[in-house]
C-alpha cells in the first residue's frame, strides 16, 4: 500500500476566511483541501441579507455570497469535503489531522471555523430544541407565519433577526435583558414595527424557562422588572452573541479565557505550521469583511511558511 498524500494545506472551516484563504492558495497551485462539519459558508450562508458587505451596494443575501465565494475557491481548485476534525498533532515537517474520514496530513493547517450561536441554558432550552427553540430565523422563521414569537437578545443580531421575522410572525415579544446595545440604524428600522405594534420591546428582562405543551414550545417564563410573569408564545428565537468552534484544539492551541484561539500578527499559533483567521480567532471583529481580509492575510503567511521563510521557531508573539 503506498504512502497516503501530504497536502501543502488543510483547512479547517469552509466559512468566509476560510474559502477566501482558499481562493489564494490555490490560485498559486498550493494544494488545498478544505473540511467542513456543517453548512460551506458559516453563519454568513445563513444570514438573510448582509448590508455592510463591501461591493454591494444594495445588499446581498447571505447564501448567495457564500455559494460565490465557494464557487470561486472551486474554480482554482480548491476541495472540500465535508466532515469534522477532531485534533491536530504536530508532527515536525507535517501536521496529522484526525477526522471523521480518517486520517489526513498536511504540511500547513489553516483554523477557520468561525463561531457558533450561544445558548442561554435555562430549562426547555435544549428540550425543545427545533420544536420550537431556534437560533437562526433566516432556517426557521418561514415555519411562523401568522405565529406569535418570542426573541431573546439585544444586540445587533437580535435586533436584525427580529425585523426579519416580522415578514412572517404575527407580532414579537423582544425579550432584553437590559437594554439595546444594536446600532443606532437597526433601532430606527425596528422602531415602525414597535409603533404598529408588531413587536413589543420587554426591557430589563430575564428568560427564566422555555415550558411546552404537546411537545411544542408553548409560553416563555419571564421576569420583567422584578416581577415574573408567562409570555403565551409559538416559538422563541435566541440570539446572545457566539462562541468559538474551537472545542477539538482545547489542550492543544493557547486559547484566551472564552476559547477563541491566540494567534500572533502573522495569524500563527503556538503550534508550528498552524494558522487561524476569522471569528474563531482571539480579537476577531466578527465582521464578514474582516474575515476575508484574515483569510487572504492567512494565505500569504501559509505561502510563506512553506516556502521556509519562517524558520523552525515556534515562538509566540502576542499582540
Amino acid at each position: 500500500m503506498g504512502q497516503a498524500k501530504v497536502y501543502d494545506l488543510v483547512i479547517v472551516g469552509a466559512g468566509p476566511a476560510a474559502l477566501t484563504a482558499a481562493i489564494y492558495t490555490t490560485r498559486e497551485d498550493i494544494d488545498t483541501l478544505l473540511y467542513e462539519r456543517g453548512v460551506v459558508g458559516g453563519l454568513a450562508a445563513v444570514t438573510d441579507h448582509i448590508d455592510n458587505y463591501p461591493g454591494f451596494a444594495d445588499g446581498v443575501a447571505g447564501l448567495n455570497l457564500a455559494d460565490e465565494l465557494r464557487k470561486q475557491a472551486e474554480r482554482f481548485g480548491a476541495v472540500i469535503e465535508l466532515g469534522e476534525v477532531l485534533s491536530i498533532v504536530d508532527k515536525g515537517a507535517t501536521r496529522l489531522l484526525e477526522t471523521t474520514e480518517g486520517q489526513v496530513e498536511a504540511r500547513a493547517v489553516l483554523i477557520a471555523t468561525g463561531s457558533d450561536y450561544k445558548k442561554i441554558g435555562v430549562p426547555g432550552e435544549q428540550e425543545y430544541f427545533a420544536r420550537g427553540v431556534h437560533y437562526c430565523a433566516t432556517c426557521d422563521g418561514a415555519f411562523y407565519r401568522d405565529k406569535k414569537l418570542a426573541v431573546v437578545g439585544g444586540g445587533n443580531s437580535a435586533i436584525q433577526e427580529t425585523i426579519f421575522l416580522t415578514r412572517y410572525a404575527s407580532h414579537i415579544d423582544l425579550l432584553v435583558r437590559s437594554a439595546i446595545k444594536a446600532s443606532d440604524i437597526l433601532v430606527k428600522e425596528l422602531q415602525p414595527f414597535i409603533d404598529s405594534g408588531k413587536v413589543t420591546v420587554h426591557l430589563k428582562t430575564t428568560t427564566d424557562e422555555i415550558i411546552g405543551k404537546d411537545k411544542m414550545v408553548d409560553k416563555v417564563k419571564v421576569t420583567e422588572a422584578g416581577k415574573p410573569t408567562e409570555i403565551t408564545i409559538d416559538g422563541v428565537f435566541i440570539f446572545v452573541g457566539l462562541i468559538p468552534n474551537s472545542q477539538f484544539v482545547k489542550g492543544l492551541l493557547d486559547q484566551d479565557e472564552i476559547g477563541f484561539i491566540k494567534t500572533d500578527k502573522n495569524l500563527r499559533t503556538s503550534m508550528l505550521g498552524v494558522f487561524a483567521a476569522g471569528d474563531v480567532r482571539s480579537g476577531a471583529t466578527m465582521q464578514i469583511a474582516s474575515a476575508t481580509g484574515e483569510g487572504a492575510t492567512a494565505a500569504l503567511k501559509i505561502r510563506e511558511f512553506l516556502e521556509g521563510h519562517e524558520g523552525r521557531s515556534s515562538a509566540m508573539l502576542y499582540g
